[in-house]
């Protein structure tokens, strides 16, 4: 077991980087790239939740249909169908409901209120971090250097 996604957000933070759906995509890849991520959620003005802008939608939506992305609205090729877990999903159930989906974010929701936003390289990080935990503690048992 690797814990939680509550685990991941301690460990991490819980810093989402949000927009707004009127934002162009060349202003909301502007921001991607200065913050250094692959999606940002897209919020309304209570910031509920719209929906989630990636690079793949870039691709897809935006650069795959010809689209201005001078012109062309977050709100128009963002993915609507918003997938999210809870704090209390576990990391593994978390990355199964991502290769499942094939989608690389997911929100985390708590009682309705957004608590952060986990990535599929931010709990691959966490399950190797815990892992090499795993893995030094046997070590120090079989060598005799863990307490009984």
């Amino acid at each position: 077991m690797h814990g939680f996604v509550s685990n991941v957000l301690g460990d991490k933070g819980s810093q989402v980087y949000a927009i707004a759906p009127s934002v162009t995509v060349r202003q909301a890849v502007a921001e991607m790239n200065e913050k250094g991520v692959g999606a940002l959620l897209v919020v309304d003005r209570d910031e509920q939740p719209l929906g989630i802008f990636s690079e793949r939608d870039v691709l897809r939506r935006v650069v795959g249909e010809g689209r201005d992305p001078l012109h062309t609205r977050v709100a128009d090729v963002m993915t609507h169908d918003l997938i999210v877990v809870s704090p209390s999903t576990t990391v593994s159930e978390a990355m199964a409901v991502m290769t499942q989906s094939r989608c690389r974010h997911l929100p985390v929701m708590d009682s309705g209120r957004l608590a952060g936003m986990v990535s599929i390289g931010d709990l691959t990080r966490w399950v190797s971090l815990t892992q090499e935990v795993e893995i030094q503690h046997l070590v120090d048992y079989i060598t005799g250097r863990h307490p009984a």
